[in-house]
């Protein structure tokens, strides 16, 4: 990509950025005098985005295919100790 068009990007998410900040500083005041007025708190959690549900499930997932690998690898050393046993030694 033309280094124009790096710098470009560059400065357009620092602006989108500084934009931000500004509406939030602006609109602060407000949102408190609102949240005052309806009695609610600044400080609710919002709700699990759908990325972090997804990591949330992967996360169970992962941990349920450990356990269950752990199962199986222990069912077999089982089954292959009792193999060993039950055979004639030569």
């Amino acid at each position: 990509m033309n280094k124009h068009f790096e710098d470009t990007l560059y400065y357009l998410g620092r602006a989108g950025e500084h934009t931000k900040e500004g509406v939030m500083e602006e609109i602060g005041p407000l949102e408190t005098r609102v949240r005052e007025l309806t009695g609610a708190e600044a400080d609710d959690e919002p709700e699990p985005s759908r990325l972090q549900k997804l990591q949330d499930d992967l996360k169970e997932l992962e941990a349920r295919a450990e356990g269950e690998a752990k199962t199986a690898v222990s069912d077999a050393r089982e089954r292959l100790r009792r193999y060993r046993s039950d055979r004639p030694s030569e």
